[in-house]
């Protein structure tokens, strides 16, 4: 990946480690395709199995259980689709590959509150009224903000009421621990290209017993559950990213907090941090720069040598208001002036100096022109 100077936004998408770019170099050497049973198949189905086994005890999840796919996107439509609900809610800060789909089946939306987390009062009375089946879609933390929902606690009301839950983990995953039982969710999604491993890879994680009826027809591949040959290179080069994130995952959070701590208590006078109440991802800051709205900073912080977002990396690269942040209720006026910025594995101190410096050019602009009267 060829990125600018100062590259701080791995919830868009990580640098790929080293090693996944090993791996993912072995396995296109390798070649073959891993349903054929000759002895070049086989060494591929290998690699994807080995793959599998390092998710499973990353995730405390069963190996058997596991879903390759192309990336979270579609792991949350298989999911969707083949949950077999009668009815769905999501919560309104979900990622719109979630919240698209919701939308177009008259799902019902839970509310949040101001930091971002789901109410889950209402949540309550919402699973009461449902059909059952209902199936509950929450993100483990919401990729704009980095607001960590209090998953457990909505798995226990989904027991009450009979409900499935789905847990996208694709912001979360390597960041913090994600483990099936303990989120005691029905269905876990995660991505390969937000922990430094190569897009095209990603899963969505059973529980044992959790329903699942196939939507899509093909070879039977992944057990029958995902046609489609699978993208032996992408997993090869996921599962090494899987391996180097865990091998330091406690170290790491503790090291790109301070960082998020020493940038956000560097930000020019009067920047406003969304969600600092609530429990967030270490690597992640979403703030405004009151009077400079997003797309004109994240343009400048370009020019500036350091890449930023303003928001979550979708919708072909458009800048727009956020629906998250409506969703918690921030000033219209205020959400328009926020920005995104998270670190991750090859971030260092150089890069909060250099994001800092950045901010207070662009701020000190936006003052220069409110004084000669622009």
């Amino acid at each position: 990946m060829s990125r600018p100077l100062t590259y701080c936004d791995y919830n868009a998408g990580a640098p790929i480690r080293a090693e996944a770019a090993v791996a993912v170099a072995r396995a296109l050497a390798l070649g073959g395709n891993a349903s054929s049973v000759h002895g070049v198949g086989r060494r591929a189905r290998a690699l994807i199995e080995d793959a599998r086994e390092q998710l499973a005890g990353a995730t405390e999840a069963s190996a058997e259980n596991i879903v390759f796919t192309s990336g979270a996107t579609e792991a949350l439509h298989l999911a969707l689709d083949g949950a077999g609900a009668a009815s769905l809610i999501v919560s309104a800060v979900e990622h719109d590959a979630v919240f698209e789909h919701a939308r177009r089946r008259s799902a019902v939306t839970a509310t949040v509150t101001s930091d971002g987390l789901i109410d889950l009062a209402a949540l309550d009375g919402t699973l009461r009224q449902a059909a059952k089946p209902a199936l509950v879609a929450l993100q483990l933390a919401n990729n704009e903000t980095g607001v960590v929902q209090p998953v457990a606690k909505v798995a226990a009301l989904c027991r009450e009421h009979g409900a499935l839950l789905l847990v996208d983990a694709a912001q979360a995953f390597g960041k913090i621990p994600v483990s099936l039982p303990t989120l005691d969710a029905s269905y876990l999604v995660v991505s390969s290209h937000k922990i430094g491993g190569p897009p095209g890879a990603g899963a969505l994680i059973l529980a044992p017993g959790a329903p699942y009826a196939m939507s899509r027809f093909g070879g039977g591949q992944e057990r029958g559950r995902r046609p489609g040959t699978e993208n032996m290179p992408a997993i090869a080069g996921f599962r090494a990213a899987i391996e180097q994130s865990m091998a330091d995952l406690d170290d790491e959070a503790v090291r790109v907090a301070a960082m998020r701590g020493r940038l956000e208590d560097k930000l020019p006078a009067g920047a406003v941090v969304v969600g600092r109440q609530a429990p967030r991802l270490p690597n992640t800051s979403n703030f405004a720069l009151p009077g400079v709205a997003a797309e004109t900073a994240v343009i400048a912080l370009d020019l500036e040598g350091v890449a930023v977002s303003s928001g979550a990396a979708c919708s072909s690269g458009k800048v727009r208001s956020s629906r998250v942040l409506a969703a918690m209720g921030v000033d219209p006026q205020l959400a328009r002036s926020a920005l995104r910025i998270s670190f991750g594995h090859a971030s260092t101190e150089q890069d909060v100096d250099a994001v800092v410096a950045a901010l207070h050019v662009v701020a000190a602009r936006r003052r220069s022109l409110e004084g000669a009267g622009a």
